[in-house]
């Protein structure tokens, strides 16, 4: 998301300058305005996906898909089934 001249305004916050510049070597940015912008463009991009990922997720469920653990990786961490009804 790139920055508008009429959304943004000048702010004054006490930050950790380790994050900042922590952020900012992930980020490969050059200035601490730029780093804060990328990191909170991330924030919100991901938690758009996630909203996104559990809407899905949860429309797959109502639709009574039956997933079948053909490597029972599921079956080793689930708690045990419960008995099926005929």
């Amino acid at each position: 998301m790139p920055r508008t001249k009429d959304k943004s305004r000048h702010k004054h916050y006490v930050l950790d300058e380790a994050k900042i510049l922590h952020a900012q070597k992930l980020l490969g940015t050059k200035t601490e305005t730029e780093t804060i912008e990328r990191a909170l463009d991330e924030v919100i991009t991901e938690r758009e996906r996630q909203r996104v990922a559990w809407r899905s997720h949860a429309r797959l469920l109502k639709s009574g898909i039956q997933i079948r653990d053909i490597y029972g990786v599921l079956e080793e961490t689930a708690a045990p089934a419960e008995p099926e009804h005929p």
